[in-house]
This record gives C-alpha cells, sequence and structure tokens, in this order.
C-alpha cells in the first residue's frame, strides 16, 4: 500500500498551507505524500511565515507558492482547505476538510507563532488519524534512553 497523500490549499500558499505541509512532512517522515498549493499563488512566502518556521527548525526559504492544479487534489487522499472556499475541485473518493485558521499576512511574528503552533496541534491530530502507529513509535523514539516514566 503507498504512502496517503494530503494537499494543503490556501488562497496564496504564502501562509498557512506551507506551514501545514513543512510540519506534516517533517513529522511524517517519509509516510506520508505531502502538498501544497493556491488557488491565487502570491509571487513568495509571507517573511513572519519563515521566521516563525526557522524557530522550529523548518527552511522555507526556498519554497515558492504552487497554483492548485486538478491533477493535485485528484492525486491526493485527504485535501485540507484553509480559507479558499469553493476554488477547490471536488472529486469523489478524497476525504475533504476545512481547517479554519486566520490567514498570516500582515500579522505580528507572535500571533504568526500561534498560527503555527494550532497548525501543528491538528498535523499531529491528522498524522495520528492516518497512521495510528506514528504516535506510539514517535514517543518510542523520543525516550529512547530506555528509562521508563512513573
Amino acid at each position: 500500500m503507498s504512502a496517503p497523500g494530503v494537499l494543503f490549499v490556501c488562497v496564496h500558499n504564502a501562509g498557512r498551507s506551507q506551514m501545514a505541509a513543512a510540519l506534516l512532512d517533517r513529522r511524517a517522515r517519509g509516510r506520508v505524500r505531502v502538498r501544497s498549493a493556491g488557488s491565487e499563488p502570491a509571487e513568495h512566502l509571507h517573511p513572519a511565515v519563515i521566521e516563525v518556521m526557522q524557530e522550529v527548525g523548518i527552511d522555507l526559504r526556498s519554497e515558492r507558492p504552487t497554483l492548485l492544479q486538478d491533477d493535485a487534489v485528484r492525486d491526493s487522499d485527504v485535501v485540507i482547505t484553509m480559507g479558499c472556499g469553493d476554488a477547490c475541485p471536488i472529486f469523489p473518493g478524497i476525504r475533504y476538510e476545512d481547517w479554519e485558521l486566520e490567514d498570516p499576512a500582515g500579522k505580528s511574528i507572535d500571533e504568526v507563532r500561534a498560527i503555527r503552533d494550532e497548525i501543528d496541534g491538528r498535523v499531529r491530530s491528522l498524522l495520528d488519524d492516518l497512521d495510528p502507529q506514528a504516535e506510539s513509535r514517535e514517543r518510542s523514539e523520543a525516550s529512547g534512553s530506555g528509562r521508563t516514566r512513573k
């Protein structure tokens, strides 16, 4: 069975969808095919988004907003929209979710950091849903010292 595909879509693909894709990609460690796109892509990512992602060790400086294509949707198992409304094509057999999140455009670093953290929590839940064994593997890898908690 191939890895499930997740597509994150927002209008400009310059903030929320880029953060979500990068966070899921890091957490999934190859167990999920991850992409992001925008219905009206911007020229570049929001500088505050790049900055708050660097704080958690993810470098988005080379990422560029991408135009949403029907093929990207068709090739996904889960499509998560973030404020793009009806711009996303609907195909049978694909799971759709809409994550209501503030747009980071024009927000302060602290506000963008809060958006990033909310996205990260949702990404963790999504990954647990896609791969229930992921959480137990992540916990056992993190504990790697051989000590158990009491």
